[in-house]
């Protein structure tokens, strides 16, 4: 007999996929947040304007919120 007969018939939990956590922050009302891509390299070809408009956050785009929450367990 287990020793714990609560965890007897629990769903395992999921797990948070860290890659997806590392990119993504969550805001207080519930709003995804990534980084543009493209301030990796090249940085001297681009515009100061262009590096700028680049640089910050902006929300994940809606046809990914569902997929990306998936991954975050939320």
């Amino acid at each position: 007999m287990p020793k714990n007969k609560a965890s007897k018939n629990r769903t395992p939990k999921h797990k948070t996929h860290s890659g997806i956590a590392k990119r993504v922050k969550v805001t207080g009302g519930d709003k995804l947040m990534r980084q543009q891509a493209g301030l990796r390299h090249r940085l001297e070809v681009k515009s100061s304007k262009e590096t700028r408009d680049l640089s910050g956050y902006v929300p994940v785009n809606s046809a990914d919120v569902k997929r990306v929450k998936k991954m975050l367990g939320r």
